[in-house]
């Protein structure tokens, strides 16, 4: 159980990815007060818990409704976590193409302007994107009910972190530094890479073994 807790976390935390992701909110929310980033951060974990709690409890429903075997999901969603986590290793990651609206780069007064951006990109899809749902719905498909809640705390921690990353970001980002950020970025990519890797060939072993070889 303690082993899967660290695996759930370690999935959550690599595909994620706080730290890496504060620059992205520090350039997305520029020219903004402190209180209205704490507004923005707020808004964002919010919005990403919503997302991806609903896949989490409608992960078997819409499995179901498209006919897809959980074998055949983890398969899938390997290769997308895989491919994440590999690009991540390159610095290709989806994080650092997000580019900086104008409204938020200048002193734009329009808050509304600056409050949207916690819902996209932020939210969805730097947070909630396809690695992260994809992951969540492995977990809600192949688990049991105690388990289930056990993953849901620990995302819940997980965005908890995110929060607290975002409105301590500029001293984060001191702290750390570009390369820090680099060097941290990659071997979240590796890790990722690997669990991928990993739920690649759980979903292939089941498969092996239902064809009787």
């Amino acid at each position: 159980m303690i082993q899967q807790a660290l695996l759930v976390f370690a999935s959550f935390f690599a595909i994620m990815n706080p730290l890496a992701n504060t620059p992205i909110f520090l350039s997305l929310t520029a020219g903004a007060s402190q209180a209205e980033r704490k507004k923005i951060a707020w808004r964002a974990v919010l919005v990403a818990f919503i997302v991806c709690v609903a896949f989490f409890f409608l992960g078997k429903i819409i499995l179901e409704l498209f006919g897809i075997t959980i074998p055949a999901f983890q398969i899938a969603g390997g290769i997308i976590i895989f491919s994440i986590g590999f690009d991540m290793l390159r610095n290709k990651g989806y994080s650092a193409s997000v580019q900086t609206p104008t409204s938020l780069a200048s002193d734009d007064p329009d808050r509304k302007d600056r409050l949207d951006v916690a819902i996209s990109p932020l939210a969805v899809p730097i947070l909630a994107g396809p690695g992260t749902i994809a992951t969540i719905m492995s977990l809600s498909a192949s688990a049991t009910i105690m388990q289930n809640i056990i993953d849901l705390v620990i995302f819940t921690i997980l965005l908890a972190i995110t929060y607290f990353c975002f409105i301590f970001g500029e001293k984060l980002a001191r702290f750390l530094g570009r390369e820090g950020l680099s060097a941290m970025t990659k071997l979240m990519g590796l890790l990722l890479a690997t669990i991928g890797v990993q739920m690649f060939l759980t979903g292939a072993e089941t498969v092996i073994k239902s064809l009787g070889f």
